[in-house]
């Protein structure tokens, strides 16, 4: 005879699982992975895939590749920073947080100034 789960058991396999993907989902997303201190980077855009959960492009400077994250679709759109804006050849200047893993070049952008106009991504974050 199979016995059926009970609800005690299946209310603590969900918990467990949840817990399980929200530490899943914090391992990237959110600030936790990057460094406390300011970052400020300047390149040329070489790759830009936009997008939920967040876009990013690749910029290159001083002949290294860095990964940027920007924002969601909704929050770039609220920063007046548009799809258009970040296209390949644009010089960008980005303001944020770098990867706090050693050579890790990513980093996650709050603010973000092309052709001299800043587009703040994230207002409520202390600059």
């Amino acid at each position: 005879m199979v016995e059926r789960p009970t609800f005690h058991s299946l209310l603590a396999a969900s918990l467990v699982t949840g817990l399980f993907l929200s530490l899943q989902t914090s391992a990237h997303h959110g600030w936790g992975w990057a460094m406390d201190e300011e970052f400020q980077l300047t390149g040329t855009i070489i790759g830009v895939r936009l997008g939920n959960p967040h876009g990013e492009v690749t910029i290159e400077s001083v002949g290294e590749r860095w990964l940027i994250e920007v924002g969601q679709p909704w929050r770039n759109m609220r920063a007046g920073l548009s799809d258009d804006l970040l296209q390949e050849g644009t010089l960008v200047t980005v303001h944020g947080h770098r990867s706090a893993r050693e050579g890790e070049r990513v980093m996650k952008a709050e603010r973000v100034v092309i052709h001299g106009k800043e587009y703040v991504l994230y207002p409520d974050r202390e600059s």
